[in-house]
């Protein structure tokens, strides 16, 4: 009989070419991340105050970069590993900065108005792409990419739809794009038409694509807008598991057999494991599972990840493909993303009154 690796053997190899492959991306995104907080510094001691935090110059950097240069392929894993699955360990950890009491004061028309706002978006996409003439598979990507939460939701909804590598790719350039438009705007937007942290926040949460691009967001606003940004931005993800669903039935109406679209809709994928895992971490802290003495470095842990997922994110906008994409998608994302925010500003005003 032939000998096989034991997997005491196995393990010391497949860290050696775990880090060959995502080692030198990692490490691109920490001196990235490392240079946007010595900026923070920076902007702090000479203007007084940081009007870019950290987070934001971390993806500004990003973009920079990969406009310059587009890093080679010994830097895509470590690149993917810090947009994805970094991003995903910070939002769980930040998941032990909410209690369900807070879910529970944010009461029941809140959450109304978060289906609402993503229904709201959807359907108005989806007007509006039919009439750009955008081909169906980018215009169901751009609906749930703008409605939801960007990449995550187009990734989620791919599979279900049988959309093309290339419609994909597109679509996350441009959502990306947009992501960026909102996150830098917002933060000079947001004061001049909201006077309360709490509208402020819930603005962000409601307009901004991704999780830790609300963070950055909300951030300026302080630290009750943070939390209350992020909870909404939550209940935002929380509808892409029903709304991947819809357009499952929706798609096995259009396809020969119900089995063929079903394939890739998993519960894995209707409901990401980020957004579980940042439910348990919630409960665990409404049941005084979670230590005080832990909660300042799940923080600071959260903080520090998000960075080195933001430079990820913006070392992966490809303004190349965003340039190039057509006039009727360009279009579609810019006439949605105002839809999304005239309808959010509007519950917000409703909500808050200011």
């Amino acid at each position: 009989m032939t000998a096989h690796p034991t997997p005491a053997c196995m393990h010391p190899l497949k860290a050696i070419s775990f880090l060959r492959m995502s080692g030198p991306g990692v490490l691109l995104c920490l001196l990235v991340s490392g240079l946007a907080i010595v900026l923070e510094g920076a902007e702090t001691h000479l203007l007084g105050k940081a009007w870019l935090e950290s987070l934001n110059l971390a993806l500004l950097l990003g973009v920079l970069i990969r406009a310059v240069r587009t890093p080679g392929p010994i830097w895509a894993g470590g690149i993917r590993l810090c947009a994805r699955t970094l991003l995903n360990v910070a939002i769980v950890c930040l998941g032990a900065s909410f209690s369900l009491h807070a879910v529970f004061y944010a009461g029941p028309a809140l959450l109304l108005g978060v289906m609402g706002v993503v229904l709201f978006s959807v359907v108005f996409t989806l007007l509006i792409g039919n009439a750009m003439g955008l081909p169906t598979h980018q215009l169901l990507l751009v609906a749930c990419g703008n409605a939801i939460c960007g990449n995550s939701a187009i990734m989620a909804a791919a599979p279900v739809i049988g959309a093309k590598e290339k419609d994909i790719g597109i679509t996350i350039a441009f959502t990306a794009a947009g992501g960026l438009v909102v996150v830098l705007g917002l933060p000079l937007l947001a004061p001049a038409l909201l006077s309360s942290p709490n509208a402020q926040g819930v603005l962000a949460g409601l307009t901004v694509y991704a999780v830790p691009q609300v963070v950055a967001a909300a951030t300026p606003f302080g630290q009750t807008a943070l939390h209350v940004g992020t909870l909404v931005k939550l209940m935002r993800v929380l509808m892409l598991g029903p709304v991947c669903l819809a357009l499952a039935i929706f798609c096995s109406k259009q396809s020969q057999t119900r089995q063929d679209t079903m394939r890739g809709a998993s519960f894995t994928r209707l409901v990401p494991w980020y957004i579980t895992g940042f439910a348990a971490m919630m409960t665990a802290r409404s049941c005084d599972l979670v230590p005080d003495i832990a909660l300042a470095p799940l923080s600071t842990t959260a903080t520090c990840l998000t960075t080195m997922a933001m430079a990820a994110l913006g070392l992966s906008v490809e303004l190349r493909a965003v340039l190039h994409a057509g006039r009727p998608l360009a279009l579609s994302v810019f006439l949605s993303l105002l839809g999304l925010v005239g309808a959010s500003l509007i519950l917000v005003r409703l909500l808050f009154g200011a």
